[in-house]
């Protein structure tokens, strides 16, 4: 039997600082605009971004949301991994804005490389090499 599901929609995220995650998915990773809206009774952002395979993130700020653990890997989502073509332009990129890549490592069961990074707030996030 197949699966009903036709493949992911979108990631919701929620951050400590609205703006500072705004510009760090905005102009640092590239990422569109798709809405962007504040909920007055919420006193939340709620931004809907587009990868370039019709995914979408969600960005969300919460008043005094408690942050997440990272250290030690704590249960649920442990990271978000993106695409790229090749690792070292986005590396670059990264770095010119002040953001450290760990060491590029090689998948042992794909071959394929990748590195991590953190987001704002921490978030672990993952450039995943496809050739």
């Amino acid at each position: 039997m197949s699966s009903p599901l036709l493949g992911l929609h979108h990631v919701a995220l929620i951050c400590a600082d609205y703006a500072r995650s705004r510009d760090f998915y905005v102009r640092v990773l590239g990422l569109t605009v798709l809405a962007e809206h504040y909920r007055e009774a919420r006193e939340s952002w709620k931004l809907d971004l587009a990868l370039p395979d019709g995914g979408q993130l969600e960005l969300f700020s919460f008043p005094a949301a408690p942050p997440r653990p990272s250290r030690p890997e704590a249960q649920g989502l442990r990271h978000l991994a993106f695409r790229v073509a090749a690792l070292e332009p986005v590396i670059e990129r990264l770095a010119a804005e002040g953001v450290d890549c760990e060491p590029i490592r090689v998948d042992e069961y794909t071959g394929r490389r990748f590195t991590f990074f953190a987001d704002p707030d921490g978030l672990p996030l993952e450039l995943y090499e496809i050739g």
